[in-house]
């Protein structure tokens, strides 16, 4: 996970999570309205080049709703796994505020900081949580070569 994805990640982390309850709390329910029309809508000509079968365009609804959530649970165990890399106790807790969605400003008058002290501990948090060395080729694998010298 790049810098930029972890920054991203760090401020999207709580929508994610109330959409993820949202979404499987509406998936609970059978669609209201999908059953088939009687009487003369039901004669009534179609619209060519797409079902008309209202379940099936409610299982395709939902499948996406499906995959949404699968996308945003793998984002967030990836990003969960990192949490074990922040050690300080003022990190851990404006890590623990951000991730409930509070603002600097009210980070820093919760903990009696200034709100350009917390971005500074927000960078420290994500200096930590990102990768320590960027893809570098692994150096025994390059074939050995004679030197021109």
């Amino acid at each position: 996970m790049q810098r930029n994805e972890i920054e991203q990640i760090l401020k999207d982390y709580h929508w994610m999570i109330n959409s993820i309850k949202i979404m499987r709390e509406s998936l609970k329910y059978a669609g209201e309205g999908i059953t088939a029309q009687y009487g003369l809508e039901a004669a009534m000509p179609k619209a060519q080049g797409a079902t008309s079968d209202p379940v099936y365009k409610e299982v395709v609804r939902r499948s996406k709703r499906v995959k949404k959530i699968q996308e945003f649970e793998a984002k967030i165990l990836e990003f969960q796994g990192l949490f074990h890399k922040v050690h300080d106790e003022r990190e851990c807790e404006v890590l623990y505020w951000l991730l409930e969605g509070r603002s600097y400003r009210w980070i820093a008058a919760h903990m009696g900081l200034s709100h350009s002290h917390i971005r500074r501990i927000k960078e420290s948090i994500v200096d930590q949580l990102s990768p320590d060395v960027p893809n570098v080729p692994d150096v025994t694998k390059l074939k050995k070569e004679k030197c021109a010298c």
